[in-house]
Protein backbone atom coordinates (compact mmCIF):
# COMPACT_ATOMS: atom_id res chain seq x y z
CA UNK A 1 0.00 0.00 0.00
CA UNK A 2 1.99 3.13 -1.04
CA UNK A 3 1.83 5.72 0.88
CA UNK A 4 0.96 9.62 -1.07
CA UNK A 5 1.86 13.24 0.46
CA UNK A 6 -1.65 14.49 0.69
CA UNK A 7 -2.78 11.44 3.08
CA UNK A 8 0.35 11.72 5.29
CA UNK A 9 -0.75 16.18 5.72
CA UNK A 10 -3.75 14.07 6.45
CA UNK A 11 -2.69 12.05 9.68
CA UNK A 12 -1.20 15.23 10.97
CA UNK A 13 -4.08 17.60 10.81
CA UNK A 14 -5.84 14.20 12.38
CA UNK A 15 -3.17 14.24 15.47
CA UNK A 16 -3.01 17.84 15.51
CA UNK A 17 -6.98 17.98 16.46
CA UNK A 18 -6.89 15.36 18.94
CA UNK A 19 -4.11 16.07 21.35
CA UNK A 20 -3.16 14.04 24.18
CA UNK A 21 -1.37 15.14 27.35
CA UNK A 22 1.30 12.86 28.64
CA UNK A 23 0.67 9.33 29.66
CA UNK A 24 -2.69 9.87 27.66
CA UNK A 25 -2.41 9.39 24.61
CA UNK A 26 -4.48 6.49 23.72
CA UNK A 27 -6.22 7.73 21.12
CA UNK A 28 -3.25 8.45 18.98
CA UNK A 29 -1.42 5.20 19.84
CA UNK A 30 -4.98 3.57 18.60
CA UNK A 31 -4.10 5.50 15.03
CA UNK A 32 -0.69 4.96 14.68
CA UNK A 33 -1.34 1.10 15.08
CA UNK A 34 -4.08 0.99 12.70
CA UNK A 35 -2.03 2.56 10.36
CA UNK A 36 0.72 0.36 10.47
CA UNK A 37 -1.45 -2.48 10.40
CA UNK A 38 -3.10 -1.20 7.30
CA UNK A 39 0.76 -1.38 5.84
CA UNK A 40 1.16 -5.40 6.80
CA UNK A 41 3.41 -4.09 10.16
CA UNK A 42 3.39 -5.77 13.27
CA UNK A 43 3.68 -3.22 16.16
CA UNK A 44 4.24 -4.02 19.70
CA UNK A 45 2.22 -1.89 22.17
CA UNK A 46 3.90 -0.57 25.37
CA UNK A 47 1.99 -0.41 28.73
CA UNK A 48 -0.48 2.15 28.45
CA UNK A 49 0.51 4.16 25.45
CA UNK A 50 2.85 4.48 22.97
CA UNK A 51 4.65 1.73 20.95
CA UNK A 52 7.19 0.29 18.59
CA UNK A 53 7.38 -1.07 15.31
CA UNK A 54 9.86 -3.59 13.90
CA UNK A 55 10.93 -3.30 9.67
CA UNK A 56 13.04 -5.48 7.53
CA UNK A 57 15.49 -8.63 9.13
CA UNK A 58 15.91 -9.31 12.29
CA UNK A 59 19.62 -10.16 13.97
CA UNK A 60 22.32 -6.95 14.42
CA UNK A 61 22.13 -3.60 15.73
CA UNK A 62 19.00 -2.12 14.68
CA UNK A 63 18.80 1.31 13.52
CA UNK A 64 16.08 3.08 15.40
CA UNK A 65 14.11 6.14 14.93
CA UNK A 66 11.92 8.10 17.72
CA UNK A 67 9.54 10.53 17.72
CA UNK A 68 7.42 11.56 20.37
CA UNK A 69 3.53 11.98 20.76
CA UNK A 70 1.91 13.92 23.42
CA UNK A 71 1.14 17.68 23.76
CA UNK A 72 0.75 20.31 26.06
CA UNK A 73 -2.10 21.84 28.36
CA UNK A 74 -1.61 24.96 26.62
CA UNK A 75 -5.02 26.59 24.59
CA UNK A 76 -4.40 26.25 20.97
CA UNK A 77 -5.25 30.24 19.27
CA UNK A 78 -3.92 29.54 15.62
CA UNK A 79 -7.19 29.64 14.17
CA UNK A 80 -6.61 26.61 12.12
CA UNK A 81 -9.32 24.50 10.28
CA UNK A 82 -8.28 21.81 12.12
CA UNK A 83 -6.79 23.21 15.23
CA UNK A 84 -7.35 21.51 18.43
CA UNK A 85 -10.36 19.83 19.44
CA UNK A 86 -9.64 19.68 23.12
CA UNK A 87 -10.18 22.12 25.52
CA UNK A 88 -6.94 23.55 27.15
CA UNK A 89 -4.23 20.70 25.01
CA UNK A 90 -2.98 21.45 22.07
CA UNK A 91 0.41 20.43 20.27
CA UNK A 92 2.13 23.26 20.76
CA UNK A 93 5.53 21.86 20.72
CA UNK A 94 5.56 19.70 17.13
CA UNK A 95 5.33 16.26 18.16
CA UNK A 96 2.47 15.93 16.11
CA UNK A 97 4.99 16.52 13.52
CA UNK A 98 7.25 13.93 14.71
CA UNK A 99 5.03 11.37 15.06
CA UNK A 100 3.62 11.91 11.48
CA UNK A 101 7.30 12.02 10.18
CA UNK A 102 7.74 8.85 11.85
CA UNK A 103 4.56 7.04 10.60
CA UNK A 104 5.32 8.17 6.79
CA UNK A 105 8.92 6.38 7.45
CA UNK A 106 7.41 3.28 8.72
CA UNK A 107 5.06 2.64 6.06
CA UNK A 108 7.21 4.06 3.01
CA UNK A 109 9.78 1.13 4.91
CA UNK A 110 7.44 -1.38 5.01
CA UNK A 111 6.23 -1.06 1.33
CA UNK A 112 10.23 -1.23 0.61
CA UNK A 113 10.84 -4.28 3.43
CA UNK A 114 12.11 -6.94 0.59
CA UNK A 115 14.99 -4.46 -0.28
CA UNK A 116 16.22 -4.12 3.61
CA UNK A 117 19.28 -5.73 4.68
CA UNK A 118 19.04 -4.14 8.19
CA UNK A 119 16.64 -4.26 10.63
CA UNK A 120 14.68 -0.78 11.44
CA UNK A 121 13.08 0.48 14.34
CA UNK A 122 10.39 2.75 14.84
CA UNK A 123 9.53 4.09 18.78
CA UNK A 124 6.30 6.13 18.99
CA UNK A 125 6.75 7.39 22.31
CA UNK A 126 4.48 8.45 25.19
CA UNK A 127 5.07 11.17 27.72
CA UNK A 128 8.12 13.30 26.57
CA UNK A 129 6.63 16.33 28.22
CA UNK A 130 6.89 15.52 31.87
CA UNK A 131 9.75 14.51 34.11
CA UNK A 132 11.83 12.38 33.93
CA UNK A 133 10.19 11.74 30.57
CA UNK A 134 8.72 8.65 28.96
CA UNK A 135 12.18 7.67 27.04
CA UNK A 136 13.19 5.88 30.48
CA UNK A 137 10.14 3.85 30.70
CA UNK A 138 10.40 2.90 26.97
CA UNK A 139 13.95 1.96 27.67
CA UNK A 140 12.86 -0.29 30.21
CA UNK A 141 10.59 -1.79 28.52
CA UNK A 142 12.88 -3.26 25.46
CA UNK A 143 12.52 -0.08 23.18
CA UNK A 144 16.82 -0.33 23.23
CA UNK A 145 17.17 -3.85 22.63
CA UNK A 146 19.18 -4.54 19.92
CA UNK A 147 19.42 -1.37 18.96
CA UNK A 148 22.82 -0.06 17.86
CA UNK A 149 21.80 3.62 17.17
CA UNK A 150 19.42 5.81 17.32
CA UNK A 151 17.92 9.13 15.39
CA UNK A 152 15.35 11.63 15.83
CA UNK A 153 14.47 15.60 14.65
CA UNK A 154 12.77 18.44 16.51
CA UNK A 155 10.68 21.17 14.57
CA UNK A 156 12.17 24.28 14.87
CA UNK A 157 9.84 27.43 14.01
CA UNK A 158 13.37 29.58 14.39
CA UNK A 159 14.67 27.77 11.37
CA UNK A 160 12.94 28.49 7.40
CA UNK A 161 11.04 25.22 6.47
CA UNK A 162 14.14 23.09 4.20
CA UNK A 163 16.89 24.23 6.94
CA UNK A 164 17.89 21.16 8.90
CA UNK A 165 19.97 22.01 12.06
CA UNK A 166 22.59 19.63 13.52
CA UNK A 167 25.21 19.88 15.99
CA UNK A 168 27.72 17.87 17.13
CA UNK A 169 27.98 17.19 21.46
CA UNK A 170 25.52 18.91 23.38
CA UNK A 171 22.25 20.76 21.56
CA UNK A 172 20.01 20.39 24.68
CA UNK A 173 20.99 20.99 28.55
CA UNK A 174 20.19 19.18 31.59
CA UNK A 175 17.17 20.73 33.39
CA UNK A 176 16.46 19.63 36.68
CA UNK A 177 13.98 21.56 39.36
CA UNK A 178 14.53 22.49 42.84
CA UNK A 179 11.94 23.83 45.41
CA UNK A 180 13.28 24.74 49.06
CA UNK A 181 11.08 25.47 51.61
CA UNK A 182 12.45 27.27 54.66
CA UNK A 183 11.25 27.65 57.93
CA UNK A 184 11.48 29.49 61.25
CA UNK A 185 9.50 30.13 64.56
CA UNK A 186 7.98 33.12 62.83
CA UNK A 187 7.33 36.75 64.80
CA UNK A 188 6.87 40.41 64.85
CA UNK A 189 8.71 42.32 62.65
CA UNK A 190 10.00 45.02 65.05
CA UNK A 191 11.67 41.86 66.64
CA UNK A 192 14.02 39.96 64.30
CA UNK A 193 16.55 39.44 66.74
CA UNK A 194 14.35 36.92 68.85
CA UNK A 195 13.03 34.94 65.76
CA UNK A 196 14.96 33.56 62.73
CA UNK A 197 13.85 35.20 59.74
CA UNK A 198 12.61 33.27 56.31
CA UNK A 199 12.25 36.41 54.35
CA UNK A 200 15.38 37.60 54.69
CA UNK A 201 16.80 33.83 54.40
CA UNK A 202 15.07 33.47 51.04
CA UNK A 203 16.13 36.48 50.00
CA UNK A 204 19.90 35.09 50.78
CA UNK A 205 19.23 32.33 48.85
CA UNK A 206 18.28 34.09 45.76
CA UNK A 207 20.77 36.18 45.54
CA UNK A 208 23.42 34.18 46.48
CA UNK A 209 23.15 30.76 45.52
CA UNK A 210 23.36 31.84 41.41
CA UNK A 211 26.26 33.92 42.24
CA UNK A 212 28.36 30.92 43.84
CA UNK A 213 27.16 28.45 41.89
CA UNK A 214 28.97 30.50 38.77
CA UNK A 215 32.03 30.54 40.94
CA UNK A 216 32.25 26.77 41.51
CA UNK A 217 30.93 25.31 38.01
CA UNK A 218 33.25 25.95 34.99
CA UNK A 219 31.27 28.73 32.96
CA UNK A 220 31.83 26.87 29.72
CA UNK A 221 29.35 24.07 30.75
CA UNK A 222 26.76 26.66 30.18
CA UNK A 223 25.23 26.37 33.81
CA UNK A 224 22.61 28.26 34.94
CA UNK A 225 19.85 28.44 37.75
CA UNK A 226 16.95 30.88 37.53
CA UNK A 227 14.66 30.97 40.13
CA UNK A 228 10.81 31.69 38.76
CA UNK A 229 8.57 31.51 41.88
CA UNK A 230 8.61 32.88 45.50
CA UNK A 231 5.82 32.47 48.03
CA UNK A 232 6.24 34.15 51.96
CA UNK A 233 3.88 35.71 54.18
CA UNK A 234 0.85 37.98 53.97
CA UNK A 235 1.42 40.57 56.49
CA UNK A 236 3.91 43.47 56.12
CA UNK A 237 4.78 43.65 60.19
CA UNK A 238 4.95 39.58 60.80
CA UNK A 239 7.86 37.44 59.85
CA UNK A 240 6.21 34.42 58.43
CA UNK A 241 7.02 30.39 59.59
CA UNK A 242 7.83 29.47 56.21
CA UNK A 243 8.29 30.66 52.22
CA UNK A 244 9.21 28.34 49.64
CA UNK A 245 11.17 29.14 46.32
CA UNK A 246 11.40 27.13 43.29
CA UNK A 247 13.21 27.09 40.36
CA UNK A 248 15.24 24.98 37.56
CA UNK A 249 18.64 24.48 37.25
CA UNK A 250 20.25 23.45 33.54
CA UNK A 251 23.43 22.64 32.20
CA UNK A 252 25.22 21.75 29.17
CA UNK A 253 27.54 19.02 30.38
CA UNK A 254 27.26 15.62 31.31
CA UNK A 255 29.99 15.39 34.03
CA UNK A 256 28.38 19.19 35.53
CA UNK A 257 24.67 16.84 36.05
CA UNK A 258 26.08 14.70 37.48
CA UNK A 259 27.51 16.62 40.80
CA UNK A 260 25.03 19.52 40.57
CA UNK A 261 22.53 18.08 43.06
CA UNK A 262 25.69 17.47 45.29
CA UNK A 263 26.69 20.54 45.03
CA UNK A 264 23.55 22.59 45.06
CA UNK A 265 23.24 20.86 48.84
CA UNK A 266 26.12 22.13 50.16
CA UNK A 267 25.87 25.98 48.70
CA UNK A 268 22.53 26.05 50.06
CA UNK A 269 23.68 24.83 53.50
CA UNK A 270 26.07 26.82 53.64
CA UNK A 271 24.20 30.03 52.83
CA UNK A 272 21.39 29.15 55.14
CA UNK A 273 23.76 28.03 58.55
CA UNK A 274 23.77 32.00 59.98
CA UNK A 275 19.98 32.72 59.60
CA UNK A 276 18.81 29.92 62.38
CA UNK A 277 16.17 28.72 59.89
CA UNK A 278 15.06 25.54 59.23
CA UNK A 279 14.86 23.97 55.72
CA UNK A 280 13.60 21.12 53.33
CA UNK A 281 14.82 20.78 49.62
CA UNK A 282 13.38 18.77 47.34
CA UNK A 283 15.45 18.17 44.04
CA UNK A 284 13.84 16.80 41.08
CA UNK A 285 16.10 15.21 38.61
CA UNK A 286 15.00 16.10 35.09
CA UNK A 287 16.55 14.44 32.05
CA UNK A 288 20.47 14.53 31.22
CA UNK A 289 21.71 16.36 28.30
CA UNK A 290 21.11 15.37 24.77
CA UNK A 291 24.76 14.75 23.56
CA UNK A 292 25.31 13.99 19.64
CA UNK A 293 27.30 11.51 18.79
CA UNK A 294 30.01 12.70 16.52
CA UNK A 295 29.79 9.80 14.04
CA UNK A 296 26.00 9.80 14.15
CA UNK A 297 26.05 13.42 13.37
CA UNK A 298 28.45 13.04 10.35
CA UNK A 299 26.07 10.59 9.09
CA UNK A 300 23.04 12.75 9.48
CA UNK A 301 25.10 15.91 7.98
CA UNK A 302 25.68 13.63 5.27
CA UNK A 303 22.21 12.74 5.04
CA UNK A 304 20.79 15.85 5.31
CA UNK A 305 23.12 16.78 2.38
CA UNK A 306 21.75 14.38 -0.21
CA UNK A 307 17.98 15.99 0.98
CA UNK A 308 19.20 19.28 -0.24
CA UNK A 309 22.93 20.34 -0.22
CA UNK A 310 21.65 23.58 1.19
CA UNK A 311 20.03 22.10 3.93
CA UNK A 312 22.47 22.18 6.51
CA UNK A 313 23.13 24.26 9.07
CA UNK A 314 24.93 24.51 12.20
CA UNK A 315 22.55 24.69 15.38
CA UNK A 316 22.63 26.38 18.04
CA UNK A 317 23.31 24.28 21.85
CA UNK A 318 19.37 24.93 23.45
CA UNK A 319 19.09 25.45 27.29
CA UNK A 320 15.63 23.32 26.95
CA UNK A 321 15.42 20.09 27.97
CA UNK A 322 14.75 16.68 26.00
CA UNK A 323 14.28 13.13 27.42
CA UNK A 324 15.75 11.79 24.05
CA UNK A 325 18.97 12.24 26.12
CA UNK A 326 18.23 9.15 27.94
CA UNK A 327 18.98 6.85 24.80
CA UNK A 328 21.74 8.56 23.86
CA UNK A 329 23.22 7.17 27.93
CA UNK A 330 22.85 3.88 26.35
CA UNK A 331 23.69 3.97 22.35
CA UNK A 332 25.14 6.31 19.78
CA UNK A 333 22.41 8.76 18.13
CA UNK A 334 21.76 12.52 16.90
CA UNK A 335 18.94 14.81 16.98
CA UNK A 336 18.41 17.47 14.35
CA UNK A 337 16.30 20.52 14.15
CA UNK A 338 13.80 20.66 11.84
CA UNK A 339 13.11 23.90 10.39
CA UNK A 340 9.42 24.32 10.63
CA UNK A 341 9.17 28.34 10.12
CA UNK A 342 6.75 29.28 7.22
CA UNK A 343 8.72 32.95 6.85
CA UNK A 344 5.69 34.59 6.53
CA UNK A 345 4.15 37.02 9.24
CA UNK A 346 5.59 36.97 12.30
CA UNK A 347 7.76 34.34 13.78
CA UNK A 348 6.13 31.87 16.44
CA UNK A 349 7.96 29.24 19.19
CA UNK A 350 7.38 26.38 20.76
CA UNK A 351 5.04 26.02 23.43
CA UNK A 352 2.98 28.60 22.61
CA UNK A 353 -0.88 28.54 21.46
CA UNK A 354 -0.26 30.39 18.34
CA UNK A 355 2.44 27.75 17.05
CA UNK A 356 2.00 27.32 13.57
CA UNK A 357 4.44 25.03 11.31
CA UNK A 358 5.03 24.85 7.32
CA UNK A 359 3.57 21.15 6.82
CA UNK A 360 6.30 21.05 4.16
CA UNK A 361 8.78 20.34 7.33
CA UNK A 362 6.68 17.01 7.49
CA UNK A 363 8.24 15.56 4.14
CA UNK A 364 12.12 16.91 4.70
CA UNK A 365 11.37 14.73 7.70
CA UNK A 366 10.77 12.11 6.11
CA UNK A 367 13.25 12.22 3.58
CA UNK A 368 15.91 13.06 6.06
CA UNK A 369 14.92 9.86 7.39
CA UNK A 370 15.01 7.78 4.44
CA UNK A 371 18.33 9.13 3.83
CA UNK A 372 19.95 7.97 6.96
CA UNK A 373 18.24 4.66 6.71
CA UNK A 374 20.28 5.16 2.80
CA UNK A 375 23.49 6.18 4.06
CA UNK A 376 23.82 3.71 7.02
CA UNK A 377 23.70 1.16 4.10
CA UNK A 378 20.25 -0.22 4.41
CA UNK A 379 18.71 -0.06 1.16
CA UNK A 380 20.65 -0.12 -2.08
CA UNK A 381 19.39 1.88 -5.29
CA UNK A 382 18.96 5.27 -6.66
CA UNK A 383 15.59 6.24 -4.37
CA UNK A 384 14.83 6.58 -0.79
CA UNK A 385 11.33 4.85 0.10
CA UNK A 386 10.69 8.16 1.55
CA UNK A 387 11.58 10.63 -1.53
CA UNK A 388 7.97 11.11 -2.24
CA UNK A 389 7.30 13.30 0.36
CA UNK A 390 9.06 16.54 -0.11
CA UNK A 391 6.67 18.85 -1.08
Amino acid sequence: MRVHGEEVTGWRRHFHSHPELSHKEFLTTDFVEHTLRAHSLSPVRFPGTGLMVDIGPSGGDRLAFRADMDALPVTEVTGLDFASTVPGVAHACGHDVHTTVALALACSLADNAHLLNHGIRVLFQPAEEVMDGGASQVIEWGGLKDVGSIFAVHVEPKLRVGKIGVRTGAITSAADVITLKVTGPGGHSSRPHLTADVVYALGKVITELPGLLSRRVDPRTGTVLVFGSINAGHAPNAIPESGIVAGTIRTADIATWRVIQTLMEELIAQILAPTGCSYELDYLRGVPPVINDDVATALLVDAARSVDPQSVINAPQSSGGEDFSWYLEHVPGSMARLGCGTGNGPSHDLHQGDLVVDERSIGVGVRLFASVVEQFGQVPGESSPGSDFLS
